[in-house]
């Protein structure tokens, strides 16, 4: 990421906003999104940090950033935000529109960790957590890292050894195969 902020995009905000379908716009800066966040110690920039980048339309330093691809999508900063904005939406669109981009993600392992979700979901219509958890580590090469956690997540039976399909898991694929005939469009 630069030094300096190159103000780039006086548009962002309102591309944010049409995106995610929430008001990023009505962002005072109360940080009580960065404080209810999981992963924050883990960011480069936090929740409310990327808030005010896109107002100030910093798009470079957003998309170029590591914290959109950190956010869990758990949506503790939707939940705490007295103005009643989807933080977790915004992020998804940031998301999305560094995809577009081909934005250089400086840590490689967040789009392996993103392509193993996707991969997951897209097969199984849900997560199927110790089949993505594989694809990411095959792919990242980072195999043996938080291996330690697996034997408690096992006892307290939050893996699976098989996956569970959801109901609607052909719905699921037909809207990648969508997904896949629009980016063919571009």
């Amino acid at each position: 990421m630069n030094d300096t902020l190159q103000w780039t995009d006086a548009s962002l905000v309102r591309e944010v906003e049409r995106r995610s379908g929430t008001p990023a716009s009505a962002c005072f800066q109360c940080h009580k999104c960065s404080s209810g966040c999981p992963v924050a110690p883990d960011m480069d920039l936090m929740s409310s940090q990327i808030m005010r980048l896109v107002h100030l339309g910093a798009k470079d330093e957003i998309l170029e950033s590591e914290a959109i691809w950190a956010c869990a999508s758990c949506e503790a900063c939707s939940t705490r935000c007295p103005m009643g904005i989807d933080v977790a939406a915004v992020m998804d669109a940031l998301r999305m529109m560094a995809v577009e981009r081909k934005a250089e993600v400086a840590d490689a392992r967040a789009t392996s960790f993103n392509k193993a979700f996707l991969t997951s979901v897209r097969w199984h219509g849900r997560v199927f957590e110790l089949g993505m958890m594989t694809l990411y580590k095959l792919t990242s090469r980072d195999l043996f890292a938080d291996m330690d956690k697996v034997p408690r997540m096992l006892a307290k039976r939050k893996l699976a050894f098989l996956p569970h399909f959801s109901k609607s898991a052909k719905l699921v694929r037909k809207v990648f195969q969508r997904a896949q005939e629009e980016e063919k469009k571009r």
